[in-house]
């Protein structure tokens, strides 16, 4: 019982991760990969899902072993344009996205009591911005993920649970293999769920619990519990889709279809469940994003980094304004928002990611924390997927 208490007390990075990272966008690709190909690509959540904790877990040994941040670190180790890049590329991409985080949440609500989304767009970034005026902002953005992802867990296994999936057709679906078709989804599945920057602000959250080098084996533990928690919740939503879905031939365009599928087959109470879930993973993505990004692009400028700085807090704040204002003027996310930030991403991510990796083999920063072969060979797979999502959509946006 004391060994679950301090697990208990150690949780709170890894989780503002997996919050953070799981969207309405990954919402939206796993519920289509679901209802396409059932089970089948249940395998590609687990091997990005551990892509993802190599990554997040060289970020968390960066942090502990840091008494700077991991931008500054850039700096020292390559120069003032590696952090400036970073950190600028990262605030493109956050605020690029943002708009979709505001309108998932928004349409969360106006789905479910039959309303215009705009005034729930408001509503809820007002909700998000009001967190900022609290003087220990970490603390209550940890309560806040925490209870965001306690009810994508309650929805999503209470959702699996209601639609009773083939327990031979799961099993399946962790075997590697490729459907005709698939592979634009899975290429798009594994962008989301393998999120570098969501990895690299686990230096960030890690820095902010003050956390030490001896305290490292459950720094690491916390760190992979929230990334597993957050495959999980992508595989809960895969089945369901699946279970639902696939037999009907329903089609997924956004993740409120998903909601709207289950009502007439398993009730009412049934899609608001599901709607449930769309709200906290929308309203987590958009505090997280947002956070991600103001904390950066703050920091790229060398006006402070903590989550008590005031200008790490106007940087979140206008991310937050930038995503509801797109949102309620466009009602969805702009085509050309959405090639900025593939552009932004195509020439940043997979170099922020290579430098995380040489970062956490750098003997004179890790010391005996450094990178182990186990974690070496993760990294490097994970460099190989990136560099080739890169080059893939490189290819698709100007070739």
């Amino acid at each position: 019982m004391r060994r679950l208490s301090s697990w208990f007390s150690y949780l709170g990075p890894g989780i503002i991760t997996a919050a953070l990272v799981f969207g309405p966008g990954s919402l939206t690709l796993t519920s289509k990969l679901g209802s396409v190909y059932q089970y089948q690509l249940l395998w590609v959540i687990v091997a990005a899902t551990i892509l993802m904790m190599g990554f997040t877990g060289m970020s968390a040994r960066i942090g502990v072993m840091t008494q700077q941040s991991l931008l500054q670190t850039f700096r020292m180790k390559w120069g003032n344009w590696t952090a400036w890049a970073t950190g600028i590329g990262i605030f493109l991409v956050t605020a690029s996205f943002q708009a979709g985080n505001s309108i998932g949440a928004g349409i969360a609500f106006a789905e479910t009591f039959d309303t215009p989304a705009s005034p729930w767009i408001w509503m809820t970034v007002a909700a998000g911005m009001s967190l900022l005026f609290f003087k220990s902002f970490y603390q209550i953005l940890e309560k806040v993920m925490m209870i965001m992802v306690g009810l994508m867990l309650f929805s999503f296994v209470l959702t699996v649970v209601i639609t009773r999936p083939s327990f031979t057709g799961i099993l399946q679906g962790l075997i590697p293999r490729l459907p005709s078709g698939s592979l634009l989804l899975v290429v798009g599945l594994v962008a989301s769920s393998f999120s570098v920057v969501g990895a690299f602000y686990q230096s960030y959250l890690v820095q902010e619990k003050a956390w030490k080098p001896e305290q490292i084996r459950p720094v690491i533990r916390e760190s992979l519990t929230g990334i597993f928690i957050l495959g999980f919740i992508s595989a809960m939503v895969l089945i369901s889709a699946g279970a639902v879905l696939y037999s009907q031939d329903i089609e997924v365009r956004t993740a409120t279809d998903m909601g709207l599928a289950l009502q007439p087959l398993f009730g009412s109470l049934t899609s608001y469940l599901f709607m449930l879930g769309l709200f906290a993973a929308s309203f987590s993505s958009l505090v997280g994003n947002a956070t991600i990004g103001g904390t950066l692009f703050s920091d790229a400028l060398s006006m402070g980094r903590d989550l008590s700085s005031r200008s790490v807090r106007l940087s979140i704040s206008l991310i937050m304004f930038i995503g509801a204002l797109v949102a309620v003027i466009f009602e969805k996310l702009p085509l050309e928002l959405i090639v900025i930030a593939q552009g932004v991403t195509i020439f940043i991510v997979p170099f922020i990611g290579l430098a995380i990796f040489l970062t956490a083999n750098d003997g004179s920063v890790m010391g005996r924390l450094r990178n182990n072969l186990l974690q070496n060979i993760i990294g490097i797979i994970g460099l190989l997927v990136l560099f080739g999502l890169a080059t893939g959509n490189f290819i698709n946006l100007f070739l």
